[in-house]
Order: C-alpha cells, then structure tokens, then sequence
C-alpha cells in the first residue's frame, strides 16, 4: 500500500507540474507530455491495487481505446479539435455515469453502502450523464451534423429544464432511501441525458468555446464524486484538478463575454442576434464593403489591426489572413493582431489557428 500511495503522490505532482506548464505556449508540449505520464503512473498505481478486477477486460478496454485515440489524435485537423476536445471529454463522463450504473448493480441497488459514498456516486451518474450528452451536441454543431444556430423549446425551454432536474432528483432521493429498482437509475441517468441535450441545444455555434469549458469542469467534478465513492484517490485529485481548473476557466471566459455564469448554465445564451442596417433602426452604424474596396482600403493604411473570430475558424482563412499580412508588412504597414480570449470555438482556437499559419 506504501507503493501505491507513493506512485500517486508522484503521478498528482506531474498532473500539477504539467497544468503550470499548459500557462503558455512555449511550454505547452512538454506539460502535456509531463500529465499524460502522471496519469500514466495513476493508472498503474491503481491496477496494483489488490483485487482490482478482470485484468482481461481491463487490457481489452485500454487496447481499444488505443487502438482508437491515437490514431483520431493523429489525423485530426487542427481547425477540427475543438470538436475532438469537445468529445474525448464527453466521453470521460459517460465512462464515470456507466461506473456509477455499475456500483448501483454490483451492490444491490447501494445496499449496505455508507450514504456519503450513495450520494457522491449518484452525484457522478447525474453530472457525468449530462455533460456526456451536452458534450456530442457541441460535437455535433462543431462538426456541422448539426446547425450551429440556437435549437430552443421557444417558451417551454426553461419550464422543461425544470422538469427534468427535478425528475433527476427526485429519482436520486428514491435511491438513495434504499430498495430502489434497477429502472430508478435508468431514469436517473435518461433524466440527465435529457438534460444535457436540451440545454446545449439552444447554445449558439460561436458560443461553445464557454460550452467546452463549462463541460469539461462539469467531468472533472463527476470524476472527483466518483472517487469520494469509490475511496479512490487517483480519481479524486485528478478530477478536482480538472473541476477546478475549468471552473476558473468558465468563470474567466463568460466575464470576457458580459455574461454570468447562472445564465450560462441556463442556457439562455448563445441565440443570434440579427441586426439591421442603419437605416433600419440599429441603434449602431453599420457600413457594407467588398473585397476590392477593403484591398484599397488596405493599400492606403498606415496601420491595420487584425480582429479574428468564429468566422476565420469556420472558413479556415488563416493563411488567407497569413498572406495579407505579408503583403502588407512588405508595404511598410504596420500590423498587428487582436485577439478576444473566446475568440474562435474553443478557449485559445484563434491563437492556435494563427500559429499554424504562422
């Protein structure tokens, strides 16, 4: 037990040692590196424990994931990750719901377990669930399968979003009284999945950068219950880590965009705004142009600042973008880029997008 605790203390260290090193750009690679070998060392910690389990079928889970992961990681674009991120997260906390639906099986419906351990492990199953089911819709706009406009219920969105939570509750008291039948967890963890889809439904495409993050801390904390649950520390650090981190993360991100964060988990942002001409009403002028009237705009310009968004993403026109700027500095304009920290479809896309260009 000494070893094993003592490979979790180096593992927890290199997850903190590595999240520093994410700060910036230069450093990012090797803290990547640096985390995936402490969850490396967390995972081996972990199977050393005695009685772990069906070592077959633990060799067969981490070949197919493999077998799946690496090549994904590969051959992705990079103006695809966000939706990949958005996914390999989502997955995380199906895992942790599908745990959870298994703790419930394997131990009669919670019989005999301490209450603490019941409530972390349906606090897992509920969170997890949701952000499992909220993470493939933001997939799913991402990868265009879906609009990326809003998706709303128009006047019963909220009422509905009610219902749901208070059905996922009051599911979760019945269980945890004990006794409960198989099919209150299923309902339980429908209940959730419904409510994953239905708020991120109604998030607009150019909004998901807070989506991803609100998501993503939403895994971390499912993660942590479940270790609470299963007195697994591995499990607990690692998701605090992750919870608290894209906590901030979120908080950073929605006063970024004048937006709170009980509106966020809402989902009463994220809906087009159409805007009229200026003769129209806008209470701001607007001024149309073409292409050709912005290169003459350009060649006349001392100066030129360069404010990329959700669109350059969307239509991959880094290079595009690259080009001009070349140009232009051969002409002795000056340029320079400014760039939103939500900017894109995930926290950093446009910084990203522009170092691939160069």
């Amino acid at each position: 037990m000494a070893l094993i605790n003592s490979l979790y203390i180096v593992a927890f260290a290199l997850f903190i040692y590595g999240l520093m090193q994410m700060r910036g750009p230069r450093t990012a690679v090797a803290g990547n590196w640096v985390a995936a070998a402490g969850m490396g060392l967390a995972v081996v910690a972990t199977l050393l424990i005695e009685g772990m389990g069906n070592w077959l079928l633990i060799g067969l889970g981490i070949a197919i994931g493999t077998v799946i992961s690496i090549p994904a990681a590969y051959r992705v674009k990079m103006t695809a990750m966000p939706q990949m991120v958005a996914l390999f997260n989502g997955l995380g906390g199906g895992a942790i719901a599908l745990i959870s639906w298994a703790q419930f099986r394997d131990t009669a419906g919670y019989a005999h377990e301490p209450v603490h351990a019941v409530i972390a492990s349906l606090f897992a199953a509920l969170v997890g669930s949701i952000s499992f089911w909220g993470s493939l819709v933001a997939y799913a706009k991402l990868q265009e399968l879906l609009p990326g406009k809003p998706l709303t219920l128009g006047r019963a969105q909220q009422p509905v979003n009610l219902a749901l939570i208070v059905a996922a509750i009051a599911a979760a008291v019945v269980i945890t009284t004990g006794g409960a039948a198989g099919w209150w967890m299923i309902a339980l963890l429908a209940a959730a999945a419904l409510i994953g889809l239905i708020v991120v439904l109604p998030i607009g495409g150019a909004d998901m950068p807070v989506v991803i993050s609100l998501l993503n801390a939403l895994t971390g904390l499912s993660a942590a219950a479940k270790g609470i649950a299963l007195d697994n520390t591995a499990l607990i650090v690692a998701g605090m880590i992750v919870g608290a981190s894209g906590s901030i993360l979120t908080s950073l991100m929605a006063q970024a965009m004048n937006r709170s964060i009980p509106a966020i988990i809402a989902g009463g942002f994220g809906g087009t705004t159409t805007t009229s001409s200026s003769s129209g009403g806008s209470d701001r002028p607007i001024r149309s142009t073409s292409a050709a009237d912005t290169a003459i705009q350009l060649a006349y310009a001392s100066k030129v600042v360069v404010v990329p968004g959700y669109g350059m993403a969307v239509a991959q026109a880094q290079h595009a973008v690259k080009e001009i700027a070349t140009l232009l500095e051969t002409k002795n304009i000056d340029i320079t880029f400014a760039i939103h920290p939500v900017a894109g479809r995930m926290p950093g896309h446009m910084n990203v997008l522009l170092a691939e260009a160069d």
